[in-house]
């Protein structure tokens, strides 16, 4: 279950019809008057909130076998990187040429797609520790210093090569964040494998003929033959 399915479950489903009944409670049965009421029905809410949404973090730490500590430093990373994608994306306006786009189009989509696994799976941060520790970190800052060195109006060689040296640079870290990538998502097709070894399995089983007690293959071909 997704975090944002989560949050529409605890609010709207959840949270929210709590809080109504709780303020109707308040409003009719106690006469606790319209601000009291609200006030209190507010505050139930409150409550409600942070007691749902513990239970739903214990859920997922329960599904995935994972101790408090961890999952809180799990979603802690996973905070960073969302700024750090942030500063990523403000880097849009300021490149200077299509390719240097496409490769910050690239990195962008490839982090944004390893943030979302682990968010469905916080146990797959382990399979990306070197992306949430360092190549992100790394795309976000050689990002800025390119595109604040692109943007000035004098270019002498050293500089040209500096740019061009950060370009290929960049161009690596891409590659190593696909990686990273299919890291995260090696559990998934080994899963995959093993599924279809197993589909395969069953229907070469379903496929093997019957045969009667004491026939053999010979003599059904035999039979069929005629």
């Amino acid at each position: 279950m997704t975090e944002v399915i989560q949050t529409f479950i605890r609010h709207c489903i959840l949270n929210i019809p709590i809080m109504i009944t709780s303020w109707l409670i308040f409003y009719f049965s106690i006469n606790s008057g319209f601000l009291w009421s609200s006030a209190l029905a507010i505050g139930v809410y409150i409550i409600s909130n942070f007691t749902i949404k513990k239970i739903q973090q214990r859920s997922i730490m329960k599904k995935h076998q994972m101790s408090l500590s961890e999952y809180f430093h799990i979603q802690q990373q996973l905070k960073e990187a969302n700024k750090k994608i942030k500063a990523l994306n403000s880097q849009y306006l300021k490149v200077r040429s299509i390719s240097s786009f496409k490769q910050l189009f690239e990195m962008n989509r490839l982090a944004k797609r390893i943030i979302a696994l682990v968010k469905s799976n916080p146990k797959k941060f382990y399979q990306a520790e070197k992306f949430f520790y360092a190549h992100l970190d790394s795309a976000v800052e050689l990002t800025s210093k390119y595109t604040f060195l692109v943007s000035q109006p004098v270019k002498n060689k050293e500089m040209k090569l500096a740019l061009q040296d950060t370009r290929d640079t960049l161009e690596s870290i891409s590659t190593v964040m696909e990686e990273d990538l299919n890291n995260v998502l090696a559990s998934d097709v080994e899963l995959l494998k093993m599924e279809l070894d197993f589909a395969k399995l069953s229907v070469k089983q379903t496929e093997k003929p019957l045969y009667l007690e004491g026939e053999s293959e010979n003599e059904r071909k035999v039979i069929e033959y005629k």
